[in-house]
């Protein structure tokens, strides 16, 4: 995150300039298109995943990451993520299999 931030500041991104940033709406009151304009992090594994993937590079600067660790890091956590989807949670179990 550390390293993300310094890109951002490196290279002058303004969040707020991207959709990102201070709502000064409530949130709760806004159309469905006024709520497409705001931006959001992703919301699942999956999908931080999918937008490391799709842009690193700031990680490779300074060569405190590489492209080998990047790939492999992406293939287990997604491994992970695979486990954790083929078993069932707790609520699951007390929902349906809890007699």
């Amino acid at each position: 995150m550390l390293m993300a931030g310094l890109d951002g500041i490196r290279r002058g991104i303004e969040p707020s300039d991207h959709g990102y940033g201070p709502v000064d709406r409530d949130l709760y009151h806004l159309s469905e298109e006024e709520l497409h304009e705001i931006q959001s992090v992703p919301g699942s594994l999956d999908a931080a995943l999918d937008a490391l993937e799709d842009d690193h590079s700031f990680l490779l600067e300074g060569g405190v990451f590489t492209t080998d660790l990047l790939e492999h890091y992406v293939d287990l956590k997604r491994s992970q993520a695979d486990e954790v989807r083929l078993r069932p949670t707790p609520i699951e179990f007390a929902l349906y299999y809890d007699a």
